[in-house]
């Protein structure tokens, strides 16, 4: 069985072996290797990372939207690897192709967008986590919903386990809200990028 391996992300990993090339060089050379990559429709995924106030993000796109959004600490290189193996061993980094990913999340923390405008590739998730994935952009910015109340509007109202299951597995977090669901009781509950993400991303949200 063949190994899916992600393209190097470091253009010093494809030409650090050549002699005299600075650091600027290998950043152009990297370039064009992502334009080349991108023009000749091998680049299956793009991605780059981004500093916020809740700590750096991968953001992850493949030609029909984004992807995947990860935190520090779900391991940005095992989220590559992943990747690599569930959706294309063809992985490169390519900024431009996440321009507009990174512009809208840098308008939201800055308090100057509440709903975002991206397209969207959901092949991460299936079934009753796709169907949850989908309410979820539903609950308005400022606002929250109990994982029952996600469970009803789902359409299996008993489901409150799984509706907590689909947020914790959340390939998208930030951009679909699974933020804004907390606990009946009004406790915040857990997060996948940790409850303190969590309470940072409300608190942005309840002060716009």
């Amino acid at each position: 069985m063949m190994t899916a391996r992600r393209i190097p992300d470091d253009a010093g990993d494809l030409f650090a072996e050549l002699p005299g090339i600075d650091e600027e060089t290998l950043r152009r050379l990297h370039a064009r290797l992502a334009l080349a990559a991108n023009e000749a429709g091998i680049l299956d995924v793009a991605y780059r990372t981004l500093d916020t106030p809740v700590g750096t993000l991968l953001l992850a796109a493949t030609e029909k939207g984004l992807v995947r959004v990860a935190y520090d600490r779900e391991d940005h290189d095992k989220v590559l690897e992943e990747l690599a193996g569930s959706v294309s061993p063809r992985v490169l980094r390519a900024p431009a192709r996440l321009d507009p990913a990174a512009r809208e999340i840098e308008e939201y923390f800055a308090g100057r967008r509440n709903l975002f405008d991206l397209p969207l590739d959901f092949r991460l998730s299936n079934g009753f986590r796709r169907t949850v994935l989908s309410h979820l952009t539903e609950i308005g910015y400022g606002t929250t919903a109990s994982y029952a109340a996600v469970a009803a509007a789902a359409g299996s109202p008993k489901a409150v386990r799984a509706v907590g299951t689909a947020c914790a597995t959340n390939p998208l977090p930030v951009v679909v809200p699974c933020h804004r669901v907390v606990r009946s009781d009004g406790s915040i509950g857990q997060y996948v990028g940790g409850v303190e993400a969590k309470k940072t991303l409300l608190s942005l949200e309840a002060a716009a």
